[in-house]
């Protein structure tokens, strides 16, 4: 990904949202040629240079200091999140390792327990929105459709993002998908922003924005938000209309995994409806999910290859 030209277009449509009354300046009523702020405005309330600033925008300048950025972020009104971003896209070369080329896998630890979250739907997902591990509850939820074993396949690993532009199974699950996308779109740019320098995410925000055009819309706008909890509306094709919750939760170490976990409200419509997948889960799928580094010998016993 360009970051210098992200970094531009993320500082231009902030600009373009904000009106001079909004933030204390005296428009006089003028006629003006663009939306939102002027970048001499936006130099002003920041208290930085008009040169300086553009070629900011320009990505012309790669190590603006912290205090410049805190000042952009705090005349743009920006959230925690977006300020995060602009940091990321400012200085590209900070504290950023390059993924690791060979595929990812949840860890033994993080099977261990999705597996004996029983009633609690949780799905397993790297830094793309690949997913790499989900109880049968959280398979049963969000992509029934699909392979209950099909994260243990690299060449064919289901991705969030993807499923939700691309699959129209995924898009009938969401009554309001619109919101959905919305979401999802704002922690997929979060995420380019981090990773700017990961090949297949650039890759999939490629693929997505020439295969949807919805995609490619809400993608020019900018958005950025982690989305770590919330509520969601689902209509679920086995047990109807569901009302959950979702939590967000980093795994502890440097992966960039995290855990997507949805729960209902005590004595809801949706905690019965729940209940009730997860009563139609266990019977049809027995199966904890598997670590697919193990590996099955013809001799009988599983073992991980490192310990051939």
């Amino acid at each position: 990904m360009d970051t210098p030209a992200e970094l531009g277009e993320f500082l231009r449509t902030r600009r373009a949202r904000l009106r001079p009354e909004d933030v204390g300046l005296i428009s006089y009523g003028a006629r003006r040629r663009v939306p939102g702020l002027r970048r001499e405005e936006l130099s002003q309330l920041a208290g930085v240079s008009v040169a300086y600033y553009t070629r900011l925008e320009q990505g012309q300048s790669n190590n603006a200091s912290e205090g410049v950025l805190d000042a952009l972020a705090a005349a743009l009104r920006l959230t925690e999140d977006e300020h995060k971003h602009l940091r990321n896209l400012a200085r590209p070369g900070r504290a950023r390792r390059r993924p690791a080329e060979r595929p990812e896998s949840a860890r033994p630890g993080t099977r261990q327990l999705i597996a004996a979250m029983r009633d609690v739907p949780v799905v397993v997902l790297d830094r793309r929105f690949d997913v790499l591990a989900w109880n049968p509850l959280g398979h049963a939820l969000t992509a029934g459709h699909l392979d209950a074993r099909s994260p243990d396949r690299p060449a064919d690993r289901p991705n969030l993002q993807r499923l939700l532009f691309l699959d129209p199974h995924t898009r009938e699950l969401y009554p309001r998908w619109d919101e959905e996308a919305r979401r999802a779109v704002a922690s997929l740019r979060l995420a380019a922003g981090q990773y700017a320098d990961d090949r297949r995410l650039a890759e999939l925000i490629g693929e997505l924005t020439m295969k949807s055009p919805e995609f490619a819309a809400l993608w020019s706008r900018h958005p950025v938000n982690g989305c770590t909890f919330g509520a969601k509306a689902f209509h679920h094709p086995t047990i109807g209309p569901l009302d959950l919750s979702f939590e967000m939760l980093q795994v502890p170490d440097d992966s960039g995994h995290r855990m997507l976990m949805y729960s209902a409200g005590p004595g809801s419509s949706s905690e019965a409806a729940l209940r009730l997948l997860g009563t139609i889960t266990r019977t049809e799928q027995p199966t904890a999910p598997r670590d697919p580094r193990t590996v099955k010998l013809t001799t009988g016993g599983d073992r991980h290859p490192e310990s051939r």
